[in-house]
């Protein structure tokens, strides 16, 4: 579905993601590991359109995305969830979801189509708090604003960046029983994570990354026995 190829971003003059290459299945959770500085969210941002390689291709179920404009880029039906969640602070929790709402026919993908009482089904607090400021709820609440707010766009792809950012480990249980959700309705998933144990538990492959490249690649299994991996690069 998605494919990164031979990608290389910067941040002015720093060389941040140096021929980055790996694919998402269609259906599947691919998670993407690393240490602070790895250059994760630069990959999230590189995918977004909000900060383009300069060199290297990312395709979309079959379509050159890399250079598109990143309204384009929702438009074709990839959602994100931001690092820091991003909730409008000015804006009530059902003007958060209603404000980014699309029909899925206006991104041709997806057989699920997200509406407001589907979000409310799938986080009840939101419902209740509806007419709260966004700003005005736990961390784990705005999480789950967050993540419902990808949903409106009825995306088919979603891109997760440190959903557990912040969160007790209560909550990130939540988060990773929700992403587990989503997997069941046909998302396909890039999850960018800090917590090794939460990415494990929910990813079908797990990618790590060290100085903007895939230094290893393998199921979630092979990678909790591969204790010289978890050292090296994820400082487990």
């Amino acid at each position: 579905m998605l494919k990164v190829d031979q990608v290389h971003t910067y941040y002015g003059n720093s060389h941040i993601l140096q021929g980055l290459s790996f694919e998402v299945p269609t259906g599947k959770c691919v998670a993407l590991l690393g240490r602070n500085g790895a250059g994760k969210t630069t990959t999230i941002h590189s995918i977004a359109g909000l900060t383009p390689p300069r060199r290297g291709n990312i395709t979309y179920m079959g379509k050159l995305i890399s250079g598109l404009a990143p309204n384009k880029i929702a438009r074709a039906g990839i959602g994100l969830v931001p690092q820091g969640r991003r909730i409008f602070p000015s804006l009530t929790i059902r003007e958060n979801l209603i404000v980014p709402a699309r029909d899925r026919k206006q991104t041709g993908t997806g057989d699920k189509s997200w509406r407001l009482e589907d979000i409310y089904d799938l986080f009840p607090i939101l419902k209740e708090r509806e007419n709260n400021m966004g700003t005005q709820l736990s961390g784990g609440q705005q999480q789950m604003l967050a993540i419902g707010r990808a949903l409106m766009t009825n995306p088919q792809f979603i891109l997760m960046d440190e959903p557990s950012e912040g969160l007790a480990p209560v909550i990130i249980e939540q988060v990773g029983d929700i992403i587990r959700k989503l997997k069941q309705t046909g998302l396909s998933i890039l999850l960018v994570e800090q917590n090794f144990y939460l990415a494990c538990g929910v990813a079908d492959t797990v990618l790590v990354m060290s100085k903007g490249q895939i230094v290893w690649q393998g199921t979630p299994e092979e990678l909790l026995i591969n204790e010289e991996i978890q050292h090296q690069y994820l400082g487990v």
